[in-house]
């Protein structure tokens, strides 16, 4: 009769320091977890959002496609300027978010003839025209629009192709979700403040 040959596994035992080693690297890890998420989860919903433009409203600032950083803390300190690049709720759908430039602040008048854009306000009682030469696509419109104490007049930086407050009229300021701070894709267009640009007034 032939004998089998047995297969014999001896256990490895483990020493407690090593239970107590790996019993304390798991509450590390846990605890880790617990501080990202304290320190991420406040970042994400109160300081800074990222967000991908989807259109060709702000041709040639922003492509379709970018990766963008909002901040979303400097509005809670400082009001919006002529000239930043937000993002904002849509005002006739809040569940969408648009991105576009700031044109008219509260309490300004804003009268666009064809390309020109002239505001009134108590600085230039008789009226700024815009400088516009970060445009590259412009549009025919003649719209008159007086802002409240509290609304924005934005226009897409593509002005033949954007849908903004020439149609649908001001966005209210609680409507503003921040100021678009980085962009961080495509790589070759990194960049703090995209799109930035300031008026001589």
């Amino acid at each position: 009769m032939e004998s089998k040959e047995q297969e014999n596994i001896t256990p490895i035992s483990v020493s407690q320091d090593e239970k107590k080693f790996d019993k304390k690297s798991f509450w590390e890890l846990v605890r880790f977890t617990i501080i990202a998420v304290a320190i991420v989860i406040p970042i994400r919903v109160y300081i800074a959002q990222p967000f991908i433009v989807s259109g060709s409203s702000m041709i040639p600032t922003f492509q379709d496609g970018q990766y963008l950083i909002i901040d979303e803390i400097s509005y809670r300190f400082n009001d919006p300027q002529r000239d930043d690049v937000i993002v904002f709720r849509y005002p006739n759908d809040t569940t969408k978010f648009f991105i576009k430039r700031i044109i008219g602040l509260p309490n300004e008048t804003v009268d666009i003839k064809g390309n020109t854009v002239t505001i009134t306000n108590k600085n230039h009682p008789s009226g700024l025209i815009l400088d516009q030469s970060y445009l590259e696509n412009t549009s025919n419109n003649d719209t008159h629009f007086v802002l409240k104490s509290d609304e924005y007049f934005v226009m897409g930086d593509n002005r033949s192709a954007s849908s903004d407050s020439r149609y649908w009229g001001a966005v209210p300021k609680k409507l503003l979700i921040g100021k678009v701070f980085l962009r961080l894709f495509p790589l070759n267009k990194i960049g703090i403040l995209p799109g930035n640009y300031k008026q001589v007034e």
